[in-house]
C-alpha cells in the first residue's frame, strides 16, 4: 500500500468514528467475556496506557485495581463520551503513532480491537515501535486484533483479495471493509497468528503469548502479550 493510500484511509478512519460514536457507544456498554482473564496484567500502582480506549469502557474491567489510568483515542466524540461516563479519569485525544507521552512512561499498555485498524505494515510497525516508546524497562503490551478468518467475513477477504489481484484495488492482501449499520465503511486488516507474531518481533517486542481468545465455541479475537 503507498504512502497516500494510507494516510487517506487514517483520515477516513478518523472522521467515520467521529460520526459514528454515540451508535457504537451503544453496542460496546460491557466488556467482552473473553476479555476479563486479561485485568490479571494490571499490578497495584501500575502506570496504564489503554492506547485506543474508544468509550473507555476498558477501565470497567480495571476499576478493582489500583492503577494509574490514562486513556488515549484519535476520536475526539469517543473520548467525549469516556469523560461523560468515567469523571475521575484521564482521557485525551491523540494520534496512536505519535503518543504525547516521554520514553519509559507506562508498566503497562492495553490495546484492544486497534491494531486491525491501522493501514500498511509500515504504520502497523509504526504503532508498536511508537507503544515500545513508552514502555518502562520489562513493560508489556496486551493487545488484541479481530479473528476476521470466520465465515462471515471469509466472503469479503476474497472479494478485496479478488480485486487486488486483477489491480482494482489499492489496499494490500488481507484488508478489507466491513459495513457499520450499511451507513459507512470500515477498514480493517485481517491477521493471522503467525503474521501478528513476525510483526511484533520486527518492532523489536519479545513476544510471551500469543493466543486465539473464545466467545464459546468461535475463535473471535487473537491475543498477544509481549515485553519490552
Amino acid at each position: 500500500m503507498n504512502k497516500e493510500t494510507s494516510l487517506k484511509i487514517l483520515k477516513d478512519n478518523k472522521i467515520t468514528w467521529d460520526k459514528i460514536a454515540k451508535e457504537f457507544d451503544l453496542t460496546r456498554k460491557i466488556n467482552w467475556p473473553e476479555l476479563k482473564n486479561l485485568r490479571g496484567y494490571a499490578k497495584s500502582h501500575d502506570k496504564v496506557l489503554d492506547l485506543g480506549c474508544g468509550n473507555g469502557r476498558l477501565i470497567e474491567l480495571l476499576k478493582d485495581r489500583k492503577i494509574d489510568y490514562t486513556g488515549i483515542d484519535n476520536s475526539k466524540e469517543l473520548i467525549g463520551l469516556a469523560k461523560e461516563k468515567h469523571l475521575n479519569q484521564k482521557f485525551l485525544v491523540g494520534d496512536a503513532l505519535n503518543l504525547p507521552f516521554k520514553d519509559n512512561s507506562f508498566d503497562l499498555i492495553y490495546s484492544i480491537a486497534v491494531l486491525h485498524h491501522i493501514p500498511s505494515k509500515k504504520l502497523r510497525i509504526k504503532f508498536l515501535k511508537e507503544a515500545q516508546r513508552v514502555l518502562k524497562k520489562d513493560g508489556r503490551i496486551v493487545l488484541t486484533v479481530w479473528n476476521l478468518w470466520q465465515r462471515k467475513y471469509i466472503r469479503l477477504i476474497v472479494k478485496y483479495s479478488l480485486l487486488k489481484l486483477i489491480d482494482k484495488s489499492k489496499l494490500d492482501f488481507g484488508d478489507l471493509y466491513i459495513p457499520w449499520q450499511n451507513k459507512y465503511q470500515r477498514y480493517h486488516h485481517a491477521f493471522r497468528k503467525k503474521e501478528l507474531a513476525n510483526l511484533f518481533k520486527k518492532a523489536g517486542f519479545k513476544i510471551e503469548k500469543v493466543k486465539y481468545l473464545k466467545r464459546g465455541s468461535k475463535k473471535t479475537n487473537i491475543l498477544i502479550i509481549a515485553k519490552k
